[in-house]
């Protein structure tokens, strides 16, 4: 097997161990969100299998000996000739170069996005939190105790009472 099929397979193999799928899959919140994740997965999977399976096993040598004795000599040894001849060409990857800063750029505006998520994520729930608390306190809260929390609604009203204001 050629070095560079090897590499790959090697560097394949390590990213499926460093990856961590259930970090990322308590993450995710919507039905369809776990399902395209799940397949992302799975797809993953077929792969990093098919490369460790197929790229990753030396080719049985050929016993030539056996074929002499069916064939005959001369017929063999051409074949043997040309057999040995053959020369693979190594992989020149010349795409990743080209690839590689779009994908760093793109994982540096991941890390801003997901940090612009985790503050908005904070703020709803905490926004929640307040609307829980009030829904609690709702039924037995006075209109003063809700203007304390609200005080521009109270001007407001007041702005509206002193208008002589009142909605119709």
């Amino acid at each position: 097997m050629s070095g560079t099929v090897k590499k790959v397979t090697d560097v394949a193999f390590k990213a499926g161990k460093s990856i961590d799928w259930d970090g990322m899959a308590k993450i995710l919140v919507s039905d369809e969100a776990r399902k395209e994740f799940s397949n992302l997965r799975r797809a993953f999977d077929e792969v990093n299998s098919q490369l460790q399976t197929k790229f990753n096993q030396e080719p049985e040598p050929i016993d030539w000996d056996y074929y002499r004795k069916g064939i005959g000599n001369r017929l063999v040894d051409m074949y043997k000739e040309h057999y040995d001849s053959i020369e693979v060409p190594k992989f020149v990857d010349n795409v990743t170069p080209q690839y590689k800063p779009k994908f760093d750029a793109l994982l540096v505006e991941l890390k801003e996005a997901e940090q612009k998520s985790w503050k908005e994520s904070e703020c709803l729930e905490k926004e929640i939190a307040d609307v829980q608390e009030l829904k609690k306190k709702l039924s037995t809260m006075t209109a003063d105790e809700y203007f304390e929390k609200h005080p521009e609604l109270k001007k407001k009203f007041d702005d509206e009472i002193r208008n002589d204001y009142w909605g119709y």
